[in-house]
């Protein structure tokens, strides 16, 4: 994670974008008469996003936990996917 002030954020733009996108780093940018700002990719974003509505109920939670445990305790298999 990097943090960067604003001002050094707005001079370096494209290569602090660039960094978000091409190392997938998250930039703090912090506002000294405002809220400090996250700058992540769209990817990792919507990773989060996907993240919080897979945990968003006890039964999904409760379903991925019980998945976890079966893929450690070694009770699942693996198959190979039919190109139909």
């Amino acid at each position: 994670m990097q943090i960067v002030n604003y001002t050094e954020f707005r001079n370096n733009l494209t290569e602090n974008l660039n960094m978000v996108n091409d190392n997938d780093e998250i930039v703090v940018v912090s506002r000294s008469k405002g809220k400090n700002v996250v700058v992540m990719s769209l990817e990792e974003y919507n990773s989060i996003q996907e993240t919080l509505h897979l945990v968003s109920s006890r039964t999904n939670q409760k379903r991925l936990d019980e998945a976890i445990e079966e893929m450690r305790s070694s009770k699942s298999s693996k198959h190979k996917l039919s190109e139909d």
